[in-house]
């Protein structure tokens, strides 16, 4: 099985271009959010951790919010608590998919919580700071204090496109991304 990774700035359309490549896809964003919905483990951890911001089961996003926009170890904690659980989701992701010839990960701290394996192919989304920032204020949940806090756990962009084989330049159109998918699995497979 060849591994994909997709990696590149927050708002720099990894998700999106993880899907236009049509193979199965570990999102750990959407595992992220099943495992707030879900998870009383993790729940009763971030409860006994974080007191303050989490009532009940599912979790809400405004806590979560909340709880970052307060301290900067605030989120440390909550990383520490739900990456295990996000780990051992892709472990179950990578042997219900081991008979498939690629698949694609899309997770936004791969290498910072050192997810990626020696083959793995690493896939850097090159986009425009500027329509980076354009497509993020059009989010309903933008907040660029959390934002920056989420930018101060992740390594550099220079660093995560040294790491990587391949570059997609993301003008933001499927055609462009599209013609970059196809080279990238004609060279890999």
């Amino acid at each position: 099985m060849i591994r994909i990774a997709i990696v590149g700035d927050i708002g720099s359309g990894k998700s999106h271009i993880a899907k236009l490549f049509g193979y199965p896809i570990f999102n750990a964003d959407l595992e992220v959010a099943k495992i707030y919905n879900t998870n009383k483990k993790c729940f009763k951890s971030l409860k006994k951790e974080l007191p303050k911001y989490f009532s009940s089961l599912p979790i809400k996003k405004e806590e979560i919010i909340k709880a970052i926009a307060d301290g900067e170890t605030n989120l440390k904690k909550i990383i520490k608590i739900v990456h295990p659980e996000i780990r051992k989701k892709l472990n179950i992701f990578l042997k219900n998919n081991k008979k498939e010839e690629v698949v694609i990960l899309d997770i936004p701290l791969l290498l910072e919580n050192k997810l990626n394996q020696k083959g793995d192919i690493i896939i850097f989304i090159q986009s425009k700071k500027i329509e980076i920032t354009k497509r993020l204020k059009k989010r309903s949940n933008f907040n660029l204090d959390l934002l920056n806090k989420f930018k101060k756990i992740q390594f550099l962009q220079s660093y995560k496109k040294k790491k990587s084989q391949f570059i997609i330049k993301n003008n933001f159109t499927n055609k462009s991304a599209k013609t970059s998918i196809r080279k990238i699995i004609k060279r890999i497979l």
